[in-house]
């Protein structure tokens, strides 16, 4: 049997990410969490894995060659086990693109934009509040859109017949749509799509293993 994948995270949109991409594939895995609210990304020993002290990082022990191997960035563990699994993520380059440029717009866009939404809603001073609110609030929801138009005539953001590494990327902030405070009524193909995305039994255990 494999040796579990060391997954270190907190619940948090970024490790909603991998915890759903680890259900989808099927991976076994052990959940190491570490609270960022107690300054544990700090820790030298995560330093080790994740130098940018930012969650989620993981530990694969049987990775490339059958030699263990730590990686860091969301987006980059998203990648590697789609590499590893061979699952959710083209082998011809003509359809891997796609993906690559809607994993990197919610790299870019769709995670950086909307966190400032979590940042400034938590400010006490509303002079500080406005100004950030409307601007993240404004570009939050031009995301919003793009992710609408692009999936007006999709089933999935990137790929035919299943989903990608893309999808599972954009769902784990997508997952926090109240807390920007959207109302996915407004933007009915991301409502179908995340409703879509939720039913799958593998993504709706990813989102309800504890993480914290």
């Amino acid at each position: 049997m494999p040796e579990p994948i060391e997954f270190y995270t907190w619940n948090t949109p970024n490790g909603r990410k991998i915890s759903v991409a680890l259900e989808e594939m099927g991976l076994p895995y052990r959940v190491r969490p570490v609270n960022i609210a107690k300054g544990e990304q700090f820790a030298p020993e995560f330093l080790a894995i994740s130098p940018n002290n930012k969650i989620p990082a993981i530990v694969d022990p049987e990775g490339p060659d059958g030699r263990p191997i730590s990686v860091f960035e969301s987006g980059a563990i998203l990648l590697y086990l789609g590499e590893k699994t061979g699952r959710f993520l083209p082998r011809s380059l003509r359809e891997r693109v796609p993906v690559l440029e809607w994993l990197m717009w919610q790299m870019g866009g769709f995670g950086p934009m909307p966190g400032q939404v979590h940042h400034f809603l938590d400010l006490q001073d509303e002079a500080d509040r406005r100004y950030g609110l409307a601007r993240f609030d404004k570009e939050t929801r031009r995301l919003y859109g793009v992710l609408d138009r692009r999936l007006a005539e999709r089933e999935f953001v990137a790929t035919e017949g299943e989903p990608s590494v893309a999808d599972f990327a954009i769902l784990g902030w997508a997952w926090r749509h109240p807390r920007h405070r959207v109302d996915l009524a407004d933007y009915p193909a991301v409502k179908r799509w995340y409703e879509r995305m939720m039913a799958r039994p593998a993504t709706a255990r990813g989102f309800e293993v504890a993480l914290s």
